[in-house]
């Protein structure tokens, strides 16, 4: 990277309140990380940071918090689909910043695949409407009319976003995606070095139509004074180092206004072979194969990379030696799109440098065993010109020295480091002051139990690999959006990811206080004491269209009889003792006698409120959060009320999902078993 004026490269250009601009005055030329050609120029002074942030404000954050989360996720979903289909532009760019195809998989089809990802679990595990509930309603006084409920709302900010230069794609779409499920729109600030290639994505976005305005701008420039224009609804998720990352967290905007502030920093990830897992073992090969995975993909350049092995001391020649014969068969370094290569170029000749001192200092502890950095082969390119590097493993004298705990070489390096128990793994593991991931490869479950449970604190992910997971492990370096994203400590102490976990991140939690009814009217779901509605016909005969929350039907009674019990024991084979033998129900502490079995009264309350003619009710797909509350004996009479609790109309079908209250209660009110009861509800009759 160099400051220049040159105007033969296109311009990485800004999108800001609706418009595309190109940098102004002095400009950074941007090199290919394989051969040092100009890519690129873009900005090298700070861009208007303030325009964005209002604009997302004023116009993104309404425009996002106008749609449901079931309309939100369908657009993730087109979104994605979309992106999909402009790849081969993506891979392009992409082999300009040193990736080769497969590195580029990782963060393209990566990134894209949380788009999906999180357009399938927002219709899935989101309410339709705007507000998501945290738990079930709280009683708060004895007679039912007040009550608490938690709830999540978006923040009336913009989630700004801070990028590292390794993964340009999958980096923005992985924070993009929960904010904008959230309704909060999102700033990305792409590090310099790879920017092209974000702008790419973002600019196929946006061309999408799909996207509401002002929910994604793009800020292609300098950093300095982004966080002066946050205020207290504002957000930033940062990926970079430690340093920077600790610069940010002291800003003020951060200490002292309120803005939300986590970060994914520089991660110093172990990786343990068990003391069982010698040579032979599938786990030995499984170490081995993935420790050299983890230097080469992305040539090292990854967050979650393991940096530091932890190898029982006698395994310790037998793991390099089997690390060294694999790099001499696998590993072919060179140009990314050169045939037959497997590790391209680091992004820059500036990281290269950087790389091989901080490779010098960890030579401070520990020697040198695969690799040489001064010299190796490199394939279709000019090594002199393109930054590129060996894959080195180092092997560490002293395990206690701190070097081998401190320092990153944020490259394709890693270091062996030997260990006499597994207790003192677990220290030595611990001294990385926080990692984003652990992973421990053992077919021993007590070895498991005790690692995991020994780092766990200090790792935002464990992997356990052995020969039974291996097969479907998607590795150590992988982050899965189904699964949080961050680690403690030096780590960052932040989460990125993680489902619905990271769709509330953007959000705030309240804790309501009220009357059932005022609740229910705030959340758009019915609270149990609220009013309830009884339609002039069966809620079953009423479609999406007509049925309103709170709409209720009430039948029973219905005599429960011994003959009931017995039959539904034949029909069923369950002869649990309490619904057969009296007297061994008897000297059950909760039972006065025999007692009908729960899932007859489940199967009995089905037939009491259920209207049997066709109509918009599809199908019943489940119940949720089943209790038994009261045993039923012989001469108990049952009656059940059915409750319209939520209504979710599917965005992309003809029909939605209605989620009923069902209580059962005896003669004398007392509740029997609650449920939920969910159904599939056609829009029209």
């Amino acid at each position: 990277m160099s400051t220049t004026a040159v105007r033969d490269v296109a311009a990485v250009e800004s999108f800001v309140a609706g418009r595309w601009t190109a940098p102004r005055g002095e400009t950074t030329t941007l090199l290919d990380a394989a051969t040092s050609e100009p890519v690129a120029r873009i900005a090298a002074t700070p861009v208007d940071a303030a325009t964005a942030v209002e604009h997302g404000r004023a116009v993104g954050g309404p425009a996002l918090r106008a749609l449901t989360f079931h309309e939100r996720a369908l657009l993730l979903k087109q979104l994605a689909q979309h992106l999909q289909g402009r790849k081969d532009l993506f891979y392009e760019l992409s082999a300009r910043t040193g990736a080769t195809r497969r590195d580029s998989l990782v963060d393209v089809d990566g990134g894209i695949g949380v788009l999906f990802t999180y357009g399938s679990k927002g219709r899935r595990e989101l309410p339709g409407g705007h507000v998501l509930l945290d738990g079930p309603a709280e009683p708060l006084g004895r007679g039912g009319q007040f009550v608490g409920q938690h709830v999540y709302t978006p923040r009336r900010g913009v989630a700004l976003q801070v990028n590292a230069f390794n993964f340009p794609v999958w980096g923005m779409l992985e924070k993009l995606a929960p904010a904008f499920l959230a309704g909060v729109p999102t700033v990305v600030k792409p590090a310099q070095q790879t920017a092209y290639l974000t702008e790419a994505v973002v600019r196929e976005a946006l061309a999408s139509g799909l996207l509401p305005e002002g929910s994604l701008q793009l800020l292609a420039g300098g950093a300095r004074g982004v966080l002066d224009v946050l205020g207290d609804q504002d957000l930033v998720a940062f990926t970079g180092s430690a340093a920077t990352a600790q610069a940010l967290r002291t800003h003020e905007a951060v200490l002292r206004g309120g803005v939300r502030f986590t970060s994914e920093a520089d991660s110093l990830n172990f990786s343990l072979l068990g003391p069982d897992a010698v040579p032979g073992t599938p786990e030995f090969d499984l170490f081995v194969r993935q420790l050299v995975t983890e230097m080469t993909a992305k040539a090292g350049q990854k967050c979650t990379a393991i940096r530091r092995a932890l190898v029982p001391s006698a395994l310790v020649d037998a793991v390099v030696g089997a690390v060294e014969a694999r790099v001499a068969e696998k590993v072919r370094v060179g140009h990314p799109q050169a045939d037959g290569v497997t590790m391209g170029a680091l992004v820059s000749l500036r990281q290269r440098d950087e790389v091989r001192s901080r490779v010098g200092d960890l030579q401070r502890s520990a020697r040198l065993a695969v690799g040489d950095p001064a010299r190796f082969d490199v394939t279709g390119a000019d090594a002199d010109r393109g930054a590129f590097l060996p894959p080195l493993l180092l092997v560490a004298e002293d395990p206690w020295r701190p070097e081998v705990h401190e320092v990153e070489a944020f490259g394709p390096v890693s270091t062996v480091v030997g260990y006499a128990s597994t207790a003192e793994a677990v220290e030595l593991a611990a001294r990385g002051r926080g990692s984003l991931v652990g992973s421990v490869v053992s077919n021993d479950p007590g070895v498991v139990r005790d690692v995991v449970l020994g780092v766990a604190p200090w790792h935002g992910r464990v992997l356990v690999l052995d020969r039974d997971s291996a097969g479907e492990s998607t590795g150590h370096g992988s982050p899965l959006p189904h699964l949080t994203h961050g680690g403690p400590g030096r780590a960052g102490d932040g989460e990125e990811l993680g489902g619905v976990r990271a769709v509330r991140h953007f959000m705030q939690r309240t804790a309501l206080q009220g009357s059932p009814r005022a609740l229910s009217a705030v959340t758009g779901t019915w609270v149990p004491g609220a009013p309830r509605r009884t339609p002039q016909r069966h809620p079953f005969q009423l479609s999406l269209a007509e049925l309103r929350v709170g709409d209720s039907v009430e039948s029973g009674p219905r005599t429960v009889t011994l003959e009931d019990i017995d039959r539904f024991t034949e029909l069923s084979g369950d002869r649990f003792y309490a619904h057969t033998d009296d007297e061994a129900a008897r000297a059950n502490p909760f039972f006065e006698g025999r007692v009908a079995h729960g899932y007859f009264l489940v199967s009995l309350a089905a037939g009491l409120f259920v209207e049997p003619s066709p109509g918009p009710v599809l199908a019943n797909y489940g119940l949720e959060d089943l209790r038994f509350l009261t045993p039923v004996s012989p001469g108990d009479a049952v009656r059940v009320v059915l409750t319209a609790k939520s209504i979710a109309p599917r965005v992309d079908a003809d029909y939605g999902e209605v989620r009923w209250d069902a209580r059962l209660l005896n003669q004398r009110d007392e509740l029997v078993a609650t449920y939920d009861v969910l159904t599939l509800v056609a829009k029209q009759r």
